[in-house]
């Protein structure tokens, strides 16, 4: 075993929930081109559930083997078809296996996994590990080990869509993407040894974002120990996938209630990628929002609404992106609130919470961690106490939108005739540990972690 590699796995803290090899599913592609790394661009796609009608016909008009053609079988995502569309994926699947398009690997294995992306004009790499983990309840590990943690709700209709594909394929197709500590970096280290050390068996850049998606197959037994052993936390936060999450557990459960499955069942595993929250590369953007529909709305309105509640100053040191970059500065909790000015212009202001714990008195049985989120005085003082009750009639739904881009934003109130932007900050990693330990659970739209990870690179048979 490489010095490099000894040196680390040496250096093991408390374990995290079991971890172990992946039997893997790959395209056959992936393993052409010894030591370049085959191209799987056109094979890849970006998660499921990002997707609509019209990006997955052209992911299959440039490849009509692009694993999209399995994975969303029904448009629009999170939504449930009827049985004949997951009949189709598992014919699809099985037709790939037994032409070889899709091949099984040799050896279990697991797999270091690289992004290449551009943020705010520098350029990242954020590496994970590709592994199995043992599926478990939400909560500490039997035994006293490391937990499983969510922090999203998750809704009926998309885990009743994944675990119909999940029957029909009896395969996982992407991973869940989970994130651990590694405050000394040395499971970074580890990772970065393989990727100067070993060949690159695949790579692939995906279209809608640009990002480079680097593979790296690990089979030898000593090196995959020191991988899954050198996890340095005893944590693993789900940052995307509650769904598929769900499915795997809800899946294994199904099976286990028909016949008592053998503790190594690929049932009882669930395929993720494993990156640390000190990783470079770990960046998680807010998700801002913007209302419409309201009546009687008006910057002046709003302050008057707010008496006693919010603090807002009007703002005009420039542009949106300068906006954002103000809050930090701005005091606990800053919010930027954007209003069409007329024309072309914007006009903004922030916003701070009067009180230091604002929804304690409506949430006292709410944990501090989550009372405190932007995220949730956003929605519950912001929306619910403020511009719901003084602005929308009563039995009127709101009207919100979740943009993720600041122009996004813009173009809704310029544009679209929504009448308030929220500009927000992004949740730190740190409050989504502190809220998913504290058992709580974030409003929706809370973290949005960039960029996505890639379908389509390992895929996880559970037959």
């Amino acid at each position: 075993m490489a010095l490099w590699l000894a040196a680390a796995a040496s250096d093991n803290l408390w374990p995290m929930p079991e971890l172990g090899p992946i039997p893997a599913v790959v395209f056959d592609r992936a393993t052409q081109t010894p030591g370049a790394g085959g191209d799987v661009s056109s094979l890849i796609a970006p998660p499921y559930d990002v997707l609509d009608e019209g990006p997955k016909r052209q992911l299959l008009a440039g490849d009509a083997h692009n694993i999209v053609a399995i994975d969303l079988p029904f448009t629009p995502p999170k939504v449930v078809g009827p049985e004949a569309v997951y009949a189709q994926a598992g014919a699809t699947y099985r037709s790939w296996l037994a032409s070889g398009v899709l091949v099984r690997r040799p050896r279990p294995a697991v797999y270091v996994y690289q992004q290449t992306f551009t943020h705010g004009g520098k350029t990242f790499h954020r590496r994970g590990l590709i592994a199995n983990l043992r599926v478990q309840e939400f909560g500490p590990t039997p035994g006293g080990r490391g937990g499983l943690w969510p922090h999203e709700q998750t809704f009926a209709g998309g885990k009743e869509d994944r675990l119909k594909l999940m029957r029909a394929c009896q395969a996982q197709l992407s991973p869940i993407f989970g994130l651990y500590r590694d405050p000394d970096h040395r499971v970074g280290r580890l990772l970065q040894g393989v990727i100067e050390n070993q060949q690159r068996m695949c790579a692939g850049t995906t279209a809608n974002d640009g990002v480079l998606h680097s593979l790296w197959e690990v089979s030898e037994p000593q090196m995959m120990a020191a991988l899954t052993e050198s996890i340095a936390g005893g944590d693993v936060y789900i940052a995307d996938g509650h769904h598929r999450y769900h499915t795997a557990l809800n899946y294994r459960n199904e099976l286990a209630a028909k016949t008592a499955l053998a503790p190594d069942h690929p049932a009882n595993f669930c395929l993720f990628v494993l990156v640390a929250m000190e990783d470079p590369g770990m960046i998680v953007l807010p998700t801002h929002r913007v209302l419409g529909g309201m009546h009687g709305f008006s910057m002046a309105a709003l302050v008057k609404a707010s008496a006693g509640r919010l603090k807002i100053k009007p703002w005009s040191g420039g542009d949106l992106q300068a906006l954002a970059q103000a809050l930090p500065q701005a005091g606990p909790h800053a919010v930027g609130l954007v209003t069409a000015g007329g024309g072309e212009a914007l006009a903004m202001a922030i916003a701070t919470p009067v009180e230091r714990d604002p929804l304690a008195a409506r949430f006292a049985q709410r944990a501090p961690a989550w009372r405190l989120l932007d995220v949730a005085i956003v929605q519950h003082l912001i929306m619910e106490e403020i511009c719901q009750k003084a602005f929308y009639p009563a039995g009127t739904p709101p009207m919100w939108k979740f943009p993720h881009e600041l122009e996004q934003l813009s173009e809704y109130l310029l544009s679209d005739g929504f009448q308030l932007g929220l500009v927000l900050q992004p949740t730190p990693l740190k409050a989504v540990m502190d809220v998913s330990q504290a058992g709580e659970l974030m409003p929706q739209k809370s973290t949005f972690f960039y960029p996505k990870l890639a379908t389509g690179l390992v895929i996880n048979p559970l037959e």
